[in-house]
């Protein structure tokens, strides 16, 4: 891999608890090409989720080194963490994490706002269209179904046409139809964006949709195939 998009060397986390010092990752060594689907698959408590907080620069290794874009992560203060996110990052979650004073129109277009972006409503509008919710952009997230949020949600992530996409357990909080159209939309942006894709995920019929499927158990890298390879 020449060019990765993410670099993880070593990367070590643990935090404190009531019970102590646990250990969370052990070690993770991980190349990202750019433009690659990335599946993060394993149990419950493997190190999933704390692993995709760390890519994004939302949680603090405790050693190693991570790069995205030949940026160094673990070097930057909060500031430069939150604009580097802000320029060149997308991340969604499980919940949806909407501002509920604000409509779906708000939702999307402040972000843009907030990095300077003039023509942040029209982005935002084309975006909600994109995902098929142009006619609730007057709507607040009360007002729509958990489909439409996490829907909101994606177009919010999407706006700023981010290099890098972070997704965990997007369908989470979704029943099965409105978890498959919000998985068809996401790799549908993904394709016309040309964002590369991280994603975290339970479901096997997913991870076979990636290019490639890293399996942690136990904060470590338990294995490493095509995603129609994942199981």
């Amino acid at each position: 891999m020449t060019d990765p998009i993410l670099r993880l060397e070593d990367i070590r986390l643990s935090l404190d608890g009531n019970a102590g010092r646990v250990d969370i990752l052990h070690g993770i060594t991980l190349d990202v090409a750019r433009g690659d689907t990335l599946g993060l698959v394993g149990p419950s408590g493997s190190g999933k989720s704390s692993l995709l907080m760390l890519m994004g620069g939302l949680e603090r290794a405790t050693g190693g080194r991570i790069a995205a874009l030949g940026h160094d992560l673990t070097g930057m203060g909060e500031d430069a963490l939150a604009r580097f996110r802000r320029d060149h990052m997308g991340v969604v979650f499980q919940s949806f994490h909407l501002i509920p004073t604000m409509t779906a129109l708000e939702n999307v277009a402040t972000p843009l706002e907030l990095a300077g972006h003039r023509d942040a409503m029209t982005r935002a509008r084309a975006e909600l269209d994109a995902v098929g919710l142009g006619h609730r952009a007057g709507h607040y997230p009360s007002q729509m179904s958990g489909g439409e949020q996490q829907r909101v949600a994606l177009a919010r992530a999407m706006a700023p046409r981010p290099e890098i996409l972070l997704a965990d357990e997007p369908t989470g909080n979704l029943d099965e139809a409105n978890g498959a159209a919000i998985i068809d939309l996401l790799f549908d942006l993904r394709d016309r964006q040309g964002a590369t894709l991280v994603l975290v995920t339970h479901a096997p019929e997913l991870a076979r949709r990636c290019d490639r499927v890293i399996r942690l158990r136990d904060g470590r890298i338990e294995g490493d195939a095509l995603g129609r390879a994942a199981e």
